[in-house]
């Protein structure tokens, strides 16, 4: 054993008694190179949501940064201090919320627990995240450090772990090596519809299965790129419109080598699972969901570990189109972290703005085609936001108004 942990699962669970809705999202493009400052970054997708809900920066009560590394990425610090500051406010409470990529989301249940306790009526989340100042060596040290130190010291990245959950799935489940591939042809095919998305571009089966190795059998269009951006929502008691129906956090092994299974994501799952019993719905209802997927096996491990598939069946529904936007439980409308882009403390948050768009039927386009963007009909929709390789995952449920 690395850990000093049995491998079960702690969860806690913020699920409303009484209504409390996203009254206001917003986020900036996600790009690699934006002219743009940490702070800059954070303000303007804070604006965004504030001007969709509404209301002024006077009238919120807390504000909550997800934010994973910006002193070492960006070499900046006292990000909630500093918004907090460029809005005037200090009649509010203001800080930061750090749990590596799942940091957004850990800043969403952050604020959901200040209003079910009576902090805040109004809070203001924001998630961003500025990785290009540093490059791709020292931003790929960063990352990788997140994992356990046993394992970091062995050399083991998180791309490789991805690599051999990989191959384990396709040789244990006899998988499509072109269905996994389908995973970001997919993805990139609903970007391309999100003006907010760092890649635009479709890509064909064969532009994955020919791009360069990473982690055999993943190759360069498998993995999420680094990317800059920031996301933002406005949550309200109360409120009407898209409620929280529950939002649930999941601690598992820090080590994966402590696991069971290497398939076996449970952090994923038993914040699955607390999230659907507070929210009193199951997986069966859910209409769109952003899966957390940094690499594309992740899409697979995760619906799977999310009663959104059966165990080594999640491949068939990609194969089969189900997952498409158009398809019977479509995954990641907005392109997810492989093509909207991953700027870690963003990612979570972005997930929220997304499925707020699409359950109020309004996700932005420059298309000619609305419906290309759009997931017809939802009314619930699942995100999942993981840290590391599931060490620690966050699960938000929604509504639709009623």
């Amino acid at each position: 054993m690395l850990d000093d942990t049995t491998g079960d699962a702690a969860t806690a669970v913020a699920a409303p008694d009484e209504p409390l809705g996203v009254i206001g999202v917003g986020m900036t493009a996600f790009t690699r190179g934006t002219s743009r400052s940490p702070i800059e970054s954070l303000v303007v997708a804070a604006d965004r949501a504030l001007s969709d809900a509404s209301i002024e920066p006077a009238d919120l009560d807390s504000i909550h940064v997800g934010t994973m590394a910006p002193e070492a990425f960006a070499g900046r610090t006292g990000l909630a201090n500093a918004v907090a500051g460029q809005f005037g406010v200090t009649d509010c409470s203001a800080h930061r919320v750090e749990n590596t990529s799942a940091s957004g989301a850990s800043a969403i249940l952050d604020a959901v627990d200040a209003i079910r306790a009576g902090r805040a009526d109004v809070a203001l989340v924001i998630g961003g995240e500025l990785m290009s100042p540093a490059d791709t060596a020292t931003a790929t040290d960063i990352v990788s450090g997140v994992v356990h130190d046993a394992e970091y010291a062995q050399g083991v990245t998180l791309p490789g772990f991805g690599g051999l959950a990989a191959d384990r799935y396709l040789r244990v489940h006899d998988a499509d090596r072109r269905a996994l591939a389908r995973v970001a042809v997919k993805n990139h095919a609903n970007a391309a519809h999100n003006p907010y998305a760092q890649f635009q571009t479709p890509i064909t089966v064969e532009d994955v299965l020919d791009s360069p190795p990473v982690a055999d059998p993943l190759r360069l269009y498998d993995c999420c790129p680094i990317s800059d951006g920031a996301a933002a929502a406005v949550l309200a008691s109360e409120a009407d419109g898209v409620q929280v129906a529950a939002c649930a956090n999941a601690l598992g092994t820090h080590a994966v080598a402590d696991r069971d299974d290497p398939l076996e994501i449970r952090s994923v799952r038993e914040a699955g699972a607390t999230a659907y019993e507070a929210a009193g719905f199951g997986p069966d209802a859910v209409d769109v969901a952003c899966i957390h997927d940094a690499f594309t096996i992740l899409e697979w491990l995760e619906m799977e570990e999310l009663g959104l598939a059966d165990t080594g069946e999640a491949w068939r529904l990609t194969a089969d189109g189900a997952t498409d936007i158009d398809g019977d439980l479509p995954i990641n409308p907005g392109g997810g972290l492989k093509a909207r882009g991953h700027p870690l403390g963003a990612t979570g948050v972005a997930q929220l703005v997304e499925l707020v768009w699409q359950l109020r039927g309004d996700p932005p386009t420059e298309s000619e085609d609305a419906d290309a963007r759009t997931v017809d009909g939802a009314d619930r929709g699942l995100a999942v936001n993981v840290a590391g390789f599931g060490n620690n995952s966050v699960c938000t449920l929604l509504e639709g108004a009623p």
